[in-house]
């Protein structure tokens, strides 16, 4: 499992202040014989629809060695993660 980004906890926090449930600390995705995790799975009920909105969270503080760096793999974390997330639970964004 990796590590927590230094603004994990914080993201947390304001998801949780903003009336979000945390569902998986980290969220766990298979593909293939390997796992990736994504920092957070959240929902929210929204009443006025009686539906839910689940989403799913990765934390950046982009400290590495350069920003372009930390945005690349950002990217392809994206792309990645939402390709698995199209197949396997299309109802988070």
């Amino acid at each position: 499992m990796p590590s927590r980004d230094i603004y994990h906890n914080h993201v947390k926090n304001a998801l949780l202040k903003d009336r979000w449930t945390i569902t998986h600390d980290p969220l766990k995705l298979e593909m293939g014989k390997k796992d990736l995790y994504v920092d957070l799975g959240a929902e929210q009920l929204i009443a006025a629809e009686n539906a839910e909105r689940k989403i799913a969270v990765e934390i950046k503080s982009f400290v590495g060695r350069s920003d372009i760096d930390d945005l690349e793999k950002a990217l392809r974390q994206y792309i990645l993660y939402k390709d698995i997330l199209s197949e396997r639970e299309p109802e988070r964004s």
